[in-house]
């Protein structure tokens, strides 16, 4: 029997950028230098096929230091930290090394920025997002304010115009962001903001792919896991272009069968935490109920690479 014809196009860029793929790259090279195990404050990035296959190779995830063995080295995940995290294990005479993202230790920054400026700072982000959380620990307890809505933008204290800063989470939505910021702006006409945007190039690049494709598909596939911040908000991006068939799933096991019904054209991604293998698995598995046609249109190139720390360049 002829298989039905299925056009699937390709969103890029998509999958892991440089600050993942540096993260992962520390955990194994931390591997080779110090030998299994090694521990993992927290996932070293939100998915779950990175998370199991670095337990295979010897990486014991953990939510606090104190599960650490004595003599054994942490490492801190890409979302950051809060600076008690880091004093405990200077404390605790741990040996740690720091997978955070440098684009959010360039948020980190700025905020330290502000504070020492004399200014509030409002984070824009997610509540209870480890990323979030390591921002928010970065200064002392009530020196910054999260704001999560438009709505809880406009109930800020008034008083607090000609004192304010902002950042921002790196894996927002775009538009959703520019909205809450707008809404600062209006209320605090002084409100400082980054000297750059905060949401990551990655982040705005996989949106922007998205956007690109998804009034031309049925239905839109996002790869990546549920606590993955930017996978959720490529979905709901698909959802806001046009393409309400959107939906998230770890890999192709999780993809319902009925959500392929009536669909011609199926728009396919990945979170930026998800590899690349996720995605092949994918369209091997359509392949074999589809006659597949693959086509791709890449919104822009990226190049972008960061440092590993220099204590694991020699590994």
């Amino acid at each position: 029997m002829r298989k039905p014809a299925l056009k699937v196009i390709l969103a890029a860029p998509r999958g892991f950028c440089a600050g993942v793929e540096r993260a992962i790259q520390i955990v194994e090279k931390s591997l080779v230098k110090y030998g299994a195990p090694v521990f993992v404050r927290h996932e070293i990035v939100h998915n779950k096929f990175v998370v199991e296959d670095l337990q295979r190779k010897g990486a014991i995830f953990v939510e606090d230091l104190e599960d650490v063995e004595p003599g054994r080295p942490v490492i801190f995940s890409a979302h950051g930290v809060p600076k008690s995290v880091t004093q405990q294990a200077v404390d605790s005479k741990l040996t740690f090394l720091d997978a955070t993202c440098p684009l959010v230790s360039k948020v980190h920054m700025e905020a330290e920025r502000h504070h020492r400026n004399g200014r509030h700072i409002v984070l824009i982000g997610h509540a209870g997002h480890p990323e979030v959380e390591g921002t928010l620990g970065q200064l002392p307890q009530g020196e910054i304010t999260l704001v999560q809505s438009c709505q809880e933008a406009e109930n800020l204290p008034s008083d607090l115009d000609g004192n304010l800063a902002y950042v921002t989470q790196t894996t927002l939505s775009i538009d959703d962001t520019a909205d809450i910021i707008s809404v600062l702006k209006k209320k605090f006409p002084t409100i400082e903001g980054p000297h750059k945007n905060d949401i990551c190039y990655a982040t705005t690049n996989r949106q922007e792919a998205v956007k690109s494709i998804a009034s031309n598909c049925d239905a839109v596939v996002v790869i990546g896991s549920a606590n993955s911040s930017n996978s959720v908000r490529l979905v709901e991006v698909a959802k806001k272009q046009g393409c309400s068939k959107a939906m998230l799933v770890n890999d192709e096991d999780e993809l319902d069968p009925d959500f392929l019904q009536n669909v011609g054209t199926l728009g396919l991604t990945a979170g930026a935490s998800a590899p690349d293998i996720l995605v092949e698995n994918f369209i091997l598995a359509l392949k074999e109920n589809f006659d597949v046609s693959i086509s791709e249109s890449p919104v822009c190139k990226e190049r972008v690479q960061f440092k590993l720390p220099r204590t694991l360049t020699a590994a």
